[in-house]
């Protein structure tokens, strides 16, 4: 029975084997890498200037900006996703998971080429302004604008966020909704008492699957946001292409690791038992 035991055991350690390596290769590593160079200076000393340089008046107006355009992004696709997800459920499980799939199939192409497809949608001489001009209606002009890179981020990031909560109201039992029903409650405080309480896993999971990497991003804001809109994610990206600077750039991604530890700290707390997982 032991030697049975030890033999379990060592399949299990030999099958973790990989997805060991992996992690060490390419996240315990790296991130060690980050925390070297956001820690020393160019030649090796220990500082903690890169990570203070946060506070410079360009790098601070760039997290400031990061951080609204996240919110504003986040709230709208609780807002877009909640609802749907609501639908979704009441579909029932068959015909939902078809809709979810077709939902997240945009997903399967390329994150660039989905972001130069709406540069190419909202240029100035883009599809929608070409539609707009032959219906006679005013041209709209949001490219290179902050309103843009919101759009980008609502795209791109909107799945993460009905997918979460999605598999949290699935999980429901109808009969709990009808037994608040049977009690007399209305559609609002069922909403209220049980769907929001018992999906909150699920929203907290979307919620930061969804701010997390619209704090981080730079491609969308390069490509809607034409370069002349800085997010926190473009000073880092260029600190370490343009700038060569790889000491200052892991400095500030110290500090934006903060907010993912934040929100990881969040899921731990609101969703202990993985809930809101999608995977």
């Amino acid at each position: 029975m032991n030697n049975q035991k030890k033999s379990v055991r060592l399949g299990k350690a030999l099958l973790s084997g990989p997805y060991i390596v992996w992690m060490i290769g390419f996240t315990i590593i790296p991130l060690l890498m980050i925390l070297w160079y956001g820690l020393t200076a160019r030649n090796g000393a220990f500082t903690l200037e890169n990570i203070r340089s946060i506070a410079e008046p360009d790098h601070i107006k760039a997290l400031i900006l990061s951080l609204g355009l996240s919110l504003i992004s986040t709230v709208l696709c609780l807002v877009l996703a909640y609802p749907l997800a609501m639908i979704l459920r009441g579909r029932g499980k068959s015909a939902g998971s078809f809709i979810v799939f077709i939902f997240i199939l945009p997903m399967w192409m390329n994150f660039l080429l989905r972001t130069l497809a709406w540069q190419t949608l909202l240029e100035k001489n883009g599809v929608i302004n070409g539609i707009l001009s032959f219906l006679h209606l005013p041209n709209i002009s949001i490219i290179n604008t902050p309103a843009a890179i919101v759009l980008g981020m609502v795209y791109n990031f909107l799945p993460f966020m009905v997918l979460p909560i999605y598999n949290v109201l699935v999980k429901i039992d109808d009969s709990v909704i009808n037994a608040a029903q049977d009690l007399g409650a209305n559609s609002f405080q069922t909403f209220v008492k049980i769907w929001l309480p018992l999906s909150i896993p699920g929203v907290i999971s979307g919620i930061t699957m969804v701010f997390v990497p619209s704090l981080t991003t730079f491609v969308i804001s390069d490509l809607l946001g034409g370069s002349k809109i800085l997010l926190i994610g473009n000073v880092i990206e260029q600190e370490f292409t343009r700038g060569s600077n790889w000491n200052q750039g892991s400095g500030l991604s110290l500090v934006l690791m903060i907010f993912i530890l934040i929100s990881m700290a969040m899921i731990a707390k609101y969703d202990k038992n993985g809930e809101g997982s999608t995977f």
